[in-house]
């Protein structure tokens, strides 16, 4: 009898040893999924807008304001942007050019060639909605700096003998001359075009906009062999190139 009693009050004090770990595990469990949950969130939310799982967005949700912020400055976008580049450099490795003057690279400007992170660092990056006249102040200061990375390809594409097409949602009317000394005094000067939105084609949008340019370039023999750019819309509609490279954005959408 007293053996069975110890047996019972030795597997009690261990159940109830086991139950005292567990709850110490599950209480830290929960203070950590707590203080995770934003951080987690957000990394979720920013993959499911790279994969274009998540349209129409008008504004990066308030509580990703910080994880944004890290990640944009950081150091994690540059890293994200050069290991595209890398890849990018493999592709170009295996193209074999016709030297006829007609093989051609896409690259669109804003945050593709230039950054425009010193704007967005005002906007709470992308916090706040997109403001047009705001944006075009901050551009027609010419003061966008280059992206590292994508300077780098835009050189190789030149010396590898493409011609670089920059194509570009700003407004050619207000925009032209100062995206034109802009992009060369960040190093970007060799290109072969440089294609901004007419008036015929405002209110129109990205997708489409960008197709018919790209179409105009095929029907003038051109042959496109990549094309790269930060909005999904850069990338998406018809004549898109034989290779899409998506750079990351978390700060805005466009359509």
């Amino acid at each position: 009898m007293e053996k069975f009693v110890l047996k019972e009050m030795v597997l009690l004090l261990f159940i109830a040893a086991i139950a005292s770990k567990g709850l110490g595990i599950g209480l830290s469990h929960s203070k950590q999924t707590s203080g995770d949950a934003t951080s987690r969130y957000c990394l979720s939310w920013r993959m499911a807008v790279e994969a274009n799982n998540i349209k129409g967005w008008r504004t990066i949700p308030t509580q990703c304001l910080r994880p944004v912020e890290s990640y944009m400055l950081g150091g994690q976008y540059n890293w994200d942007v050069s290991l595209i580049i890398d890849q990018i450099f493999d592709y170009l490795d295996n193209v074999i050019l016709s030297r006829d003057g007609y093989d051609a690279w896409i690259l669109d400007v804003d945050d593709t060639c230039l950054s425009n992170l010193l704007y967005y660092r005002t906007r709470r990056f992308g916090c706040d909605p997109y403001n047009p006249m705001e944006f075009r102040s901050w551009a027609m200061k010419g003061e966008c700096p280059a992206i590292p990375a994508v300077l780098e390809l835009f050189n190789r594409l030149l010396a590898t003998g493409f011609k670089v097409m920059l194509v570009t949602g700003r407004d050619q009317e207000t925009l032209a001359q100062v995206t034109i000394d802009n992009l060369q005094n960040e190093g970007f000067f060799g290109y072969d075009r440089l294609i901004m939105r007419s008036a015929e084609y405002r209110g129109l949008s990205a997708v489409i906009y960008k197709s018919v340019m790209r179409e105009e370039l095929v029907e003038q023999g051109y042959r496109l062999w990549g094309n790269v750019g930060d909005q999904w819309s850069d990338l998406q509609g018809n004549f898109t190139g034989d290779r899409t490279f998506k750079l990351p954005n978390p700060m805005y959408y466009v359509p």
